[in-house]
């Protein structure tokens, strides 16, 4: 019997086991935290946001790191087997706005607990408070692991699941990056990826609070766009979250080297040019004597209103009856294209995934097993794969840890 370890209990360890065990493994899973799923536990604000119900051709335009790697991942454990897991074991889901899957409790706690049920089933052996400090080798072929109270387990296979650096509060600190290069693996520099923000401009404090709904939010980098979408932000005392942000945040990490960045918000996407300069005629006509800067209550929110003038260019004492056409045209292209220059993201801390990590060239796709050393396997988000918002993070997570748990247990002869 094949004995296996996996290094990790989130997401995707807690799958990796539970699937090493069904393929006929002896299973050991070692998590440094006090409890098992510490990151899950937080994921959509606490509600757990299982997968997305999208086919699996919108899962993979929603990564934005190493997509193709994930075929064979998909092909074998989609968005349907994790959903058909969780229900077996005693958790029901909903499926909600953008296709989103949650728990029907909105607690991720279930989601969790229906894993570990799942764990017990399969007689995995889980060692809370316990970290390994290094893995074992035996002629370029995995030997066990090196635990920090000096103990070793032995192990035909390890699986690495330790995750990113986002959240380090939840036990992310990289330690699988530091077992992935001791095994010669290439790191991709990992980034804070879905984080907020930080911009340049003076105005944006101002707005600290303000939640702007259904505008569009594009990114350019250099002279290329590399996302826009129509949805809600958040202007903050430091730039800009919210998540528009978030999503075009982890496009700016991966192509910020290509030049300047830029945000362009639409604050009336629903109103051409022509319709937006018809209505702003119309909101001066009928304020025809009122100052320029009193007119403008029925186009943005009170906060947004003094920031919007200065923007302008046009005297806030003006009186409406006497902005000329071209004050207007050009108050409406600011409308249209409000622009803020991005200067970097917040750290890790404040990011919900991470992108970089294990290069995905150096790993079976079909399999998850190391191209370098016999026996040792990657799952989740310690390897270069990060995605957009709306449930297709953990989708890798359950995909990667479902693979490198089959065949992490797979005997010689199955190959």
């Amino acid at each position: 019997m094949k004995q296996v370890v996996v290094v990790g209990g989130g997401a995707a360890g807690m799958v990796a086991a539970i699937y090493a065990a069904r393929g006929g493994a002896r299973v050991t899973l070692v998590e440094k935290n006090e409890k098992l799923g510490k990151k899950l536990f937080i994921t959509g604000k606490g509600r757990c946001n299982v997968t997305n119900n999208h086919e699996m051709e919108k899962h993979l335009l929603s990564v934005v790191s190493n997509p193709k790697f994930l075929y064979s991942a998909y092909n074998q454990f989609d968005k349907d087997s994790i959903q058909s897991v969780l229900e077996q074991m005693g958790c029901h889901l909903k499926v909600e706005r953008g296709e989103r899957v949650f728990p029907i409790s909105d607690h991720a706690s279930d989601v969790i607990s229906a894993l570990q049920r799942a764990l017990k089933q399969e007689t995995v052996e889980v060692r809370l408070n316990s970290e390994v400090k290094d893995i074992l080798y035996r002629e370029n072929q995995v030997d066990g692991v090196l635990l920090s109270n000096g103990k070793s387990l032995k192990a035909d296979a390890v699986i690495v699941a330790t995750g990113g650096k986002s959240y380090p509060s939840t036990g992310s600190t990289g330690d699988g990056y530091d077992f992935a290069q001791q095994a010669g693996h290439t790191l991709v520099e990992p980034k804070p990826a879905l984080v907020p923000l930080v911009t340049v401009e003076e105005w944006v404090p101002k707005l600290m609070g303000l939640s702007l709904r259904n505008v569009t939010l594009t990114l350019s980098v250099g002279k290329k766009e590399y996302y826009s979408e129509l949805g809600e932000m958040l202007f903050t005392h430091f730039g800009i979250t919210g998540p528009l942000v978030l999503s075009a945040s982890s496009y700016w990490q991966k192509y910020r080297s290509k030049g300047e960045a830029v945000v362009i918000i639409d604050l009336k996407p629903a109103l051409s040019v022509a319709q937006l300069d018809a209505r702003l005629l119309r909101e001066f006509e009928e304020n025809h004597n009122k100052q320029f800067k009193n007119s403008l209550a029925g186009l943005f929110p009170a906060k947004l209103i003094p920031v919007m003038v200065e923007l302008s260019g046009i005297d806030p004492e003006k009186k409406c009856n006497s902005v000329s056409r071209e004050e207007r045209l050009r108050f409406g292209d600011r409308i249209k294209n409000l622009k803020l220059t991005i200067a970097d993201t917040r750290p890790f801390e404040e990011a919900i995934i991470t992108q970089g990590g294990v290069a995905c060239k150096e790993i079976q796709p079909a399999t998850m097993e190391s191209k370098l050393v016999k026996g040792l396997y990657f799952a989740g988000e310690v390897m270069d794969l990060d995605a957009l918002t709306g449930g297709y993070n953990l989708q890798i997570a359950w995909s990667t840890g479902y693979l490198a748990g089959t065949n992490a247990a797979k005997e010689e002869k199955d190959e």
